[in-house]
């Protein structure tokens, strides 16, 4: 919008807009890492996978103060600087919080568990093929190079180049769970009612739930985290 022909009054009013925004993206950050401020964290694929979602969502929030900048954003768009941008947080940050949600919850939802070794490979290899596949976009977008077109000066063509490798890491990272986690509703480890040690009532039923959920009503009698002892939790590597 700051580029297409708006007063600067409306300008103004976009870009203070666009800082707001950053306000409760922070608060969530601080939120998530506070979360897991002195816990006990496993270093299993779900965690991956969300550790991963923090990563990229901030790079991508931070990364939106600069297209915020009245000044800035005039020389940012129609760059790969916004084609970044607008990747990290919609793409890197959203699939990989998705991935995080679906590895945590297979085991209930299927009642089997998918390698763990392959789980943690493909969060990994998500996480650095999307970094090396955008964040050179970044570079790119702030020496100028625009999004529309096909072709690029020569200057810009180590960049480019390692910018579709990451690309091609990534689609084989994407590709990963689609093959383990079909492999696992066929020969997987059949799971226990709570293979994550959680407190939460879901993970008091079989795997996966009952029709009903529960043969009777559940009565609870033990605060929500009060987590059994870290190695009481039995491990699926």
């Amino acid at each position: 919008m700051f580029v297409a022909d708006t007063s600067l009054y409306s300008a103004l009013v976009f870009s203070i807009l666009s800082y707001v925004v950053a306000v409760p993206s922070a608060i969530k950050v601080f939120n998530w890492l506070g979360t897991m401020h002195k816990g006990f964290i496993r270093f299993d694929a779900p965690m991956l996978y969300a550790i991963g979602f923090i990563g990229l969502f901030t790079t991508g929030a931070l990364t939106g103060l600069f297209v915020a900048a009245l000044a800035a954003d005039v020389h940012l768009t129609q760059t790969y600087f916004v084609v970044a941008h607008f990747h990290y947080v919609m793409v890197g940050g959203m699939v990989s919080a998705y991935f995080a949600g679906l590895h945590f919850s297979w085991p209930k939802i299927t009642g089997r568990m998918y390698p763990e070794m392959w789980g943690r490979a493909g969060a990994v290899i998500i996480f650095i093929g999307f970094n090396l596949t955008f964040f050179l976009q970044f570079i790119l977008g702030y020496f100028g190079m625009a999004r529309p077109y096909h072709s690029y000066p020569p200057e810009f063509e180590v960049l480019n180049v390692l910018s579709s490798a990451g690309a091609t890491i990534l689609a084989l990272g994407y590709l990963l769970p689609l093959g383990y986690l079909t492999w696992s509703l066929f020969y997987g480890e059949r799971a226990s009612a709570d293979p994550w040690g959680a407190t939460g009532l879901e993970w008091q039923t079989a795997s996966p739930p009952l029709t009903e959920n529960f043969v009777s009503t559940p009565t609870v009698t033990e605060p929500p985290y009060n987590y059994p002892p870290p190695e009481a939790v039995q491990r699926h590597v």
